[in-house]
């Protein structure tokens, strides 16, 4: 059982990842977070377990992906994942301004579950999602 729920959680993951490509591709970022925004999650309840496998299932899609994966997309797919299974995620995406430098990642309840939490104390935040 553990291994089918894995199976497809790297499968959804994949597909997210994929889907991302083809929006970003035919209409850009800006529509992939409005509709983030939009998107609420279930009301089914999400547990730290679900969490873990689902950032397992979106890491584990990503090694497999056919071109590199950069964090917006990672977290995209993985706010989208968290959503879809019952749990409240944030996507988050903060800036340093000199040197530049921008990062995004996935909150729940004010915790960074996927992505370093230094980006979080070190960067500016600039959107939410």
């Amino acid at each position: 059982m553990k291994n089918a729920r894995c199976l497809f959680l790297f499968l959804a993951a994949f597909f997210e990842l994929t889907r991302y490509d083809l929006m970003v591709s035919s209409v850009g970022v800006g529509p992939i977070l409005q509709k983030l925004r939009k998107q609420r999650s279930s009301v089914k309840p999400g547990s730290e377990k679900m969490q873990n496998s689902i950032c397992e299932g979106v890491l584990l899609a990503t090694c497999f992906y056919w071109k590199p994966v950069l964090c917006l997309q990672r977290s995209v797919c993985t706010a989208r994942l968290l959503r879809k299974y019952g749990i409240d995620a944030r996507l988050v995406i903060g800036y340093r301004p000199a040197p530049f430098f921008s990062h995004a990642w996935v909150e729940v309840d004010g915790r960074v579950v996927y992505g370093s939490a230094a980006y979080r104390q070190r960067l500016q935040m600039l959107v939410t999602a």
